[in-house]
Parts: structure tokens; C-alpha cells; sequence
């Protein structure tokens, strides 16, 4: 059960802060584009305490009626029932409000940078790179998201070795972030005379992308390289020295782009990753040093950690994080059966959140 006290700090708050909206010299340093979304941001906290607390007096003033001699008997008796049945309404109340006070994730509003790599297995791991590229399109269709192509390099019989696109929208990072890790694909390759069954893997890699103010980069942070772009593309791509590599120095974090004939487009392209990943390097620091709160939880994003199976034969899809399996691998990979398996890792990764808070309590 929730703490009284901790209710009516919520509440507490949110009058501090709706005062100092009303009153600007008095937000003790505080901007108020800061207190305006922190007032924002506990509205439903708030909407959600007070109907709790009002729970709370009408079961006490229906208690109080149940003992109340001087009322006959089937007042009595319609008290208990009301009692009964608010009673049972308190704990969804309770674990709603309290899914509400979990520490909120910064990045989780975010649009995001989304890297797809195959991995092992050759031609058929840039092919399945490609399904899961085409799975992720949809789902952004769905949730009415915008994609950006930053870069790709396509595979030789089809998919991509790599793709980095930039998904736009609310929200974005929080449905997912918990897609980044190795993907592993088992089916029949169409080059496969035999039948035989092949494991191929690609990985995924979701980067929230960070505000300019986020991620400082100075000059004299990177070495930029240049130089004539390979491959197939326009035919000035590969006359010009267009390309661009860029290195961190302090970390060592490389950037390449060259889909663009411009030099200038592609170092644009190049340095909004480049913030992305120095962004994701950051927030990868500060959750290591958290490690053990994290252990009960979903998974750590690594990028190296197996999280799903799709198998082709028995049109199956299975997230080993959670032992989630569907029989629905075709409906997962036309986009709109992704929901429910992002839905099922949120709500553990909550219920996780839900279970550490509780044992501080």
C-alpha cells in the first residue's frame, strides 16, 4: 500500500509547482520550460493520488455506517456491499498510481536511431536483416511514425549488411528500446538444395537521439577523414571525395557515411549519429554503475546478448528474455504483431521496476 505521506507529497509538489507557474520570481532558479513540464508530467500522477485518497475516505465513512448502531440493518448491509466493492477496486488503483511514481526513463519521449548489422551467416543474415528492417517499417507505419534513411549497404543477393535509419516520433525510444541485442533467424535458405535448416543472426541497435545540448562535440573531440566513396550510387559518388569518417577521440567511436554526393549532407548525417551513439555510450556508463538494480530486469540492451529467436518452420518467435513465445512469426514480421511482444517486455520491465521499489520500501 502506498504511504498517506507519500500521496501528499505528490500533492504538495504539484501546488509548489503550479504557484511558481503563476509566479516566476518565486521559482527559486528553476526555468520554467523545467517546472512547466514537471507540472505536466505529474497531472496524471496527481489525477491518479487524488482518486486513490477518495477511495480511501469513502471506505472509511462506509466503515463507519457498517458499526453505526443507531442505523437499521439494511442500511447496514448496503454499506457493507459498497465497502466490498470499493475495497476491491483499491489495489488496481494502487498499482496503477504506482506503474505512475517509476522513475521515468529522459529518453523514453525520444525519436531514435535504429542500426541493423547482419551478423553471422553470410548472405542469408544481410537477407534476414532485411526482414527485420521491412518488420520495423511497418510497426512505424502503424504508431504513425516517420522513417529517415541515413545509410545503407546493401547485400549482395538481397537485405542489407547494414542500415541505419532514424525513426521520428513521440515516444519512439520507450516502444523500442528493447529491440537492441542479437536477432537470431532458423530457416531454410532458398539456395539450400538439401532442406537443411540454417541459423543466421543480425543484431539491432536502438539509440535514443540526444538534443545538440545533450551532447557537446568540439572541434578538437574528432578527427575528420575524407575520402572517395565506394560502391554503387550516382555517378559522381565515386568521382568526388564525398565521403566522411568520423572518430571520437577520447572513445574511439567511428562514423562512416556515404550515401550522399554531398560531403556536407554527409557529415551532417555522420555527426547525428556520431551524437547518438556518444548519447547511448553515456547512458551506458551511468546504467553500469547501476547493475545491480538491474539484474531482475528485461536485459541491459547489450548488443551482444542473444534476445529472440524467429524460426520459419514452425512459424514461431520467441523472446528468451521473458520465455514469451507466439505462434504468429508471419503477423510478427508484417509489423502489427510486434506490439504484443513490445508490450510483454514493458510490462515486465515494470514489474521488475515495481518489485526493487517495493523491497527499498
Amino acid at each position: 500500500m502506498i504511504p498517506e505521506e507519500k500521496i501528499q507529497q505528490i500533492l504538495d509538489r504539484h501546488d509548489y509547482l503550479q504557484h511558481a507557474m503563476s509566479n516566476p520570481s518565486e521559482m527559486a532558479g528553476e526555468s520554467f520550460a523545467k517546472v512547466s513540464k514537471e507540472f505536466s508530467d505529474l497531472g496524471p500522477v496527481v489525477e491518479k493520488a487524488t482518486e486513490l485518497r477518495d477511495l480511501a475516505s469513502e471506505m472509511a465513512d462506509l466503515a463507519e455506517m457498517m458499526t453505526d448502531e443507531d442505523s437499521d440493518a439494511e442500511m447496514r448491509g448496503m454499506a457493507e456491499g459498497e465497502f466490498h466493492e470499493a475495497k476491491a477496486k483499491m489495489p488496481k488503483l494502487e498499482k496503477e498510481l504506482s506503474l505512475l511514481l517509476l522513475p521515468k526513463d529522459a529518453a523514453d519521449d525520444r525519436s531514435s536511431i535504429l542500426e541493423i548489422r547482419a551478423g553471422t551467416g553470410g548472405d542469408e543474415a544481410a537477407l534476414f536483416a532485411g526482414d527485420l528492417y521491412r518488420m520495423y517499417q511497418r510497426y512505424a507505419e502503424i504508431k504513425g511514425w516517420k522513417l529517415e534513411l541515413i545509410s545503407s549497404s546493401a547485400g549482395e543477393m538481397g537485405g542489407y549488411k547494414e542500415i541505419v535509419v532514424n525513426v521520428k516520433g513521440k515516444g519512439v525510444f520507450a516502444r523500442l528500446k528493447f529491440e537492441s541485442g542479437v536477432h537470431r533467424v532458423q530457416r531454410v535458405p532458398q539456395t539450400e538444395s538439401s532442406g537443411r535448416i540454417h541459423t543466421s543472426a543480425a543484431t539491432v541497435a536502438v539509440l535514443p537521439e540526444p538534443e545538440e545540448v545533450d551532447v557537446e562535440i568540439e572541434d578538437k573531440d574528432i578527427r575528420i577523414d575524407v575520402f572517395r566513396a565506394s560502391g554503387p550510387g550516382g555517378q559522381s559518388v565515386n568521382t568526388t571525395d564525398s565521403a566522411i569518417r568520423i572518430t571520437h577521440l577520447a572513445t574511439g567511436l567511428v562514423v562512416q557515411q556515404q550515401d550522399e554526393k554531398s560531403q556536407h549532407k554527409n557529415k551532417a548525417k555522420a555527426m547525428r549519429v556520431l551524437r547518438a551513439r556518444l548519447y547511448d555510450y553515456q547512458r551506458a556508463i551511468v546504467d553500469a554503475e547501476r547493475a545491480e538494480q538491474r539484474k531482475g530486469q528485461v536485459g541491459s540492451g547489450d548488443r551482444s546478448e542473444r534476445i529472440r529467436t524467429y524460426n520459419f518452420p514452425q512459424g514461431r518467435i520467441t523472446d528468451h528474455r521473458i520465455n514469451l513465445t507466439l505462434q504468429k512469426l508471419d503477423k510478427v514480421l508484417a509489423g502489427e504483431g510486434l506490439e504484443e511482444v513490445i508490450t510483454a517486455l514493458i510490462a515486465e520491465d515494470q514489474a521488475a521496476k515495481l518489485a526493487a521499489m517495493e523491497a527499498v520500501d
